[in-house]
């Protein structure tokens, strides 16, 4: 399998994919379960792990980058109740308050007085 994904020529290394799904789905003895599961996922899956060699050059890489910021995010705010505190927190995790983003909300000036001179 991993003599496939390496293959240069992605034909042959669709057709190497293929040929091992046709093995392990003619046979495999009871006590090698590891190959048993394979085989079932490999069926399972079959245009998903053939896609590959459809479509060069593709990477799930954005799509595992987003997953792992909004997993991290969402660890993040484990320990808070209320919603408006997940927003608040989002927020401040994905670039903070912008006005642009909340029209309405006034950002506080420091107070201008004989302490601030």
């Amino acid at each position: 399998m991993i003599g496939a994904y390496r293959d240069p020529d992605r034909p042959r290394g669709r057709e190497l994919i293929t040929t091992l799904i046709a093995d392990l789905s003619n046979g495999v003895p009871k006590p090698l379960s590891e190959l048993i599961t394979l085989r079932g996922t490999l069926k399972k899956r079959a245009a998903d792990v053939l896609a590959y060699f459809d479509h060069p050059r593709t990477s799930n890489g954005p799509t595992e980058a987003l997953s792992g910021r909004l997993e991290r995010l969402r660890s993040s705010t484990l320990c808070l109740r209320k919603l408006t505190n997940h927003i608040a927190r989002s927020l401040l995790e994905t670039g903070g308050f912008r006005p642009q983003l909340h029209p309405r909300l006034e950002l506080m000036e420091a107070p201008v007085g004989p302490r601030g001179a």
